[in-house]
């Protein structure tokens, strides 16, 4: 006996999402599931999550081994979005699903022990790289209206049992709609700063040449307050950089209801910030930062 089922869904490496490719196979061994390709602990953890789901919507495992793995293998995986890829890929291996449903489709999120599906964080570049792909994108419902910002195919499901029905054309899922593009909070205006003129001026013309600028001086010089007011003489943000923005929010978990804003973010770091302080530290960041240095992919 031996059964193989594949699901696409992806791995993120700062913003970038790539693709990963879970592949299930059922063969005769010991009963149980076992995960390899490097994943983290959310990742093994998976195999409880999605056995307890299978229990809860009435789905046995067959007697055997099921073995997931996640390609390529020596890509560090993180998170608990894996969860729905490899609750699928079990399916079709299972022969719970029909084996090609899952062609051209990227599969993101997390599964709870009664069938439902949870959001995750990432779900726009997720969705992102799956239009790219020229793949459909398969996501919980909560994740549905922030995935639609991406474009191309979304189905957002509520639970893995409606998944079965919309596979197996049961019930078909609806497109989900966009968030709301909603008014952010309003800039400090920098008509309230007294005096500072050759400051002032000197920011309006990084605004308007779209420069870079380094104010310097002593504590209380009023650096920080004029830089807050720096968003304030910007345009609101094009679609793209709305877009990259909105993606930043997403894998930080701040995105809600999928809403975006066209206000430009402003963060005030402190001036004795550490590279680990603005980005994150471990190894993981480190070689992402190397990465992005040398241009290597």
């Amino acid at each position: 006996m031996q059964t193989c089922a594949n699901a696409a869904t992806v791995a993120f490496q700062g913003l970038e999402a790539r693709r990963v490719e879970v592949q299930v196979q059922l063969t005769c061994g010991t009963h149980g599931i076992v995960i390899v390709g490097l994943g983290d602990k959310a990742v093994s953890e998976a195999r409880e999550r999605v056995r307890a789901a299978f229990a809860s919507i009435g789905l046995a495992i067959p007697a055997g081994r099921l073995i997931v793995n996640l390609a390529p293998a020596d890509m560090p995986k993180e998170g608990a979005h894996y969860d729905l890829p490899i609750a699928l890929a079990m399916m079709a291996a299972i022969g719970a699903l029909p084996h090609d449903a899952l062609d051209g489709v990227v599969c993101f999120g997390e599964v709870g022990l009664d069938g439902a599906l949870a959001p995750a964080p990432g779900a726009l570049p997720a969705a992102m790289a799956a239009h790219g792909m020229g793949a459909a994108f398969i996501c919980p419902e909560a994740c549905g209206a922030e995935a639609a910002w991406a474009g191309g195919e979304v189905i957002a499901a509520p639970s893995l049992l409606s998944l079965v029905n919309h596979f197996r054309g049961g019930a078909a899922l609806k497109a989900p709609e966009r968030g709301a593009l909603i008014a952010g909070a309003s800039a400090p205006d920098l008509r309230d700063v007294r005096g500072q003129e050759q400051a002032k001026r000197a920011l309006e013309i990084a605004a308007a040449g779209a420069h870079n600028i380094l104010f310097v001086g002593p504590p209380g010089a009023g650096k920080s307050m004029l830089a807050q007011r720096l968003p304030g003489l910007l345009p609101p943000l094009s679609s793209a950089e709305l877009l990259e923005v909105s993606m930043l929010h997403s894998v930080a978990g701040l995105l809600e209801r999928g809403r975006l804003t066209h206000t430009r973010p402003f963060r005030a770091p402190h001036h004795s910030a550490s590279m680990a302080a603005l980005v994150g530290g471990g190894v993981k960041t480190q070689k992402w930062m190397s990465r992005r240095n040398t241009g290597r992919p």
